[in-house]
């Protein structure tokens, strides 16, 4: 199965390309680099517009006095709500603080202390302080910056900004050896064109986009997880989307992006209340109001139901250096007639982040001989059924660096593709809002049998609207579509309530659904579910 696309009018080559420029992209390349082979970076718009520079939260790892890989694996498998991949978490913790450090030795700068050390701090389900930042709530800015300036300086990167990847080239053996994109705009190339290389790694982020509200760029349509689906690739764990819960409400009317307040602002002492003034997290959890996430979703999604309200209220007015501490968040506040010294913040959860992805081994190593991925594309089983906060820029960093080092280990010649023969696949622009209000409505915080099947017919119907006009617009929501497929499938099948996967019609997590959910699409267009049991 294949997008519909014009065929390409040029040929680019390189060792390695590696599709995405966020943190999981741009740490894969620079290793790649390490080894002396080529890359070619293809990246959907401008090159620092990824959702890496969004994120506010931080970065965990175990640097603190008294804090230790183990303490940071046992916080983020409870978490995960017994669906992580403990071989996979091991990798993340005992990893991540040479991963940070080898950051910080690229030029990245974090918060420091009175003291002068790493100023960490604490986040929703974590029990030691581990979370470094930088600016306050800049940190993914901050990282992007630091990565950006490395790529940059590094001539044997080639960067082909505004190019959306299409679909992957395969030679006579199967092997991915390329992918087809198409350069938008001002790019430096023009219009649909391939790029032949000897492996490609998959970095292209979330797929947030696939609701109506979410904290994730307009760029976020996970193309990247669309591409290996059509490429035959399995994908796991998608039912489990994280909502944030803390995104600030503006009207029922605002779509596509939201403001994030981050989880750092109740870190700092900011609490939940109701249309009462009533703190509804006290009781609710052991860390009230740093419960982890799905467990404040499912809370802050409670109260709204019960009192008919759009949104419930944080409370961090006494939070005394709010504006120096978090100066992003402050201008988004104000932007909206808000002033969170002296205000009540309104907040509803929208999707965030997806645990799940493109199933990979530990080495990043797809289903697919020569494609790799990495970050919020990927499926490490590494977040199980609910990341842990500040656990996901760690992972692009711990597992780029390890798709780099097997890359580095010895790869094939470059062999040659052959025409794909799959049926191309198109649906209209307009296709994409009625798409996205379904989802939200039917899989978002709170899912049911009902609810699903609603869903999964609307899909049905929206199918039939193809279109036989090629370009960004009808090639993204093409993408949008074949995840809420995914999405539905694995929320239907998955009858319990688990992390981020709620179902109102099944509320207990049960035991023998502590296995993984694999979705796989044919060449025909042909879907298949398997279920894997967790290591």
């Amino acid at each position: 199965m294949k997008l519909l696309a014009g065929a390409p009018g040029w040929t680019t080559t390189a060792d390695v390309i590696v599709i995405g420029s966020g943190v999981a992209g741009l740490t894969t390349a620079l290793q790649i680099r390490a080894s002396g082979l080529s890359v070619l970076l293809v990246t959907k718009a401008k090159i620092d517009e990824g959702s890496t520079k969004w994120a506010q939260g931080g970065i965990a790892a175990a640097l603190g006095p008294g804090d230790t890989p183990e303490q940071h694996k046992k916080d983020t498998l409870i978490a995960g709500a017994d669906l992580c991949d403990s071989q996979a978490v091991e990798v993340l913790v005992s990893e991540g603080p040479e991963a940070v450090r080898k950051l910080i030795a690229r030029g990245a700068v974090f918060d420091k202390s009175e003291t002068g050390e790493i100023a960490l701090t604490r986040e929703g389900g974590h029990l030691r302080n581990r979370i470094l930042h930088a600016g306050g709530d800049a940190t993914g800015a901050e990282i992007s910056r630091a990565l950006l300036a490395a790529v940059r300086s590094d001539t044997g990167i080639e960067v082909i900004e505004n190019a959306l990847a299409l679909d992957v080239l395969k030679s006579a053996t199967g092997r991915v050896c390329g992918v087809t994109l198409h350069v938008i705009g001002a790019g430096s190339k023009d219009g649909v064109g391939r790029g032949l290389a000897r492996a490609v790694v998959i970095a292209t982020g979330g797929l947030g986009q696939v609701y109506s509200q979410t904290t994730n760029p307009s760029v976020s349509t996970g193309d990247g997880v669309a591409l290996a689906l059509r490429a035959g690739a399995a994908i796991a764990d998608v039912e489990f989307i994280q909502f944030h819960p803390t995104v600030l409400w503006r009207d029922a009317a605002a779509g596509g992006q939201q403001p994030l307040i981050s989880e750092a602002v109740r870190g700092e002492g900011a609490f939940l209340v109701n249309d009462k003034g009533e703190r509804f997290m006290v009781g609710k959890h052991p860390q009230a109001d740093l419960a982890p996430r799905d467990v404040v979703a499912k809370a802050i999604f409670t109260q709204m139901k019960e009192s008919h309200s759009p949104h419930v209220w944080l409370d961090a007015t006494g939070i005394h250096d709010f504006v120096t501490r978090f100066p992003t968040i402050y201008a988004s506040c104000i932007e909206n007639g808000i002033d969170p010294t002296k205000q009540l913040i309104p907040v509803a959860p929208a999707s965030h982040y997806a645990s799940g992805g493109v199933k990979v081994d530990l080495h990043g190593r797809t289903t697919i001989d020569g494609l790799y991925a990495c970050g919020e594309t990927a499926c490490t089983g590494a977040h199980g059924a609910n990341r842990l906060a500040s656990n996901s820029l760690l992972e692009g960093l711990v597992f780029g660096t390890r798709i780099a080092a097997d890359i580095a280990s010895g790869l094939p010649a470059q062999q040659e593709p052959i025409a794909d023969a799959s049926p191309a696949f198109l649906l209209r622009a307009d296709v994409k809002l009625p798409l996205q209000l379904g989802m939200s409505q039917g899989a978002g915080v709170m899912r049911s049998d009902s609810s699903l099947t609603e869903t999964a017919a609307l899909l049905e119907r929206l199918s039939h609207h193809t279109s036989d006009a090629p370009g960004l617009d009808t090639w993204e929501v093409s993408n949008l579509y074949l995840l809420a497929v995914a999405i539905v499938r694995s929320a239907l099948a998955r009858e319990e309530s688990r992390g981020s996967h709620w179902r109102s019609d099944h509320l207990e997590t049960r035991p023998e659904w502590r296995k993984r959910v694999i979705q796989h699409l044919d060449a025909s267009g042909k879907w298949s579910t398997s279920f894997e049991e967790v290591k």
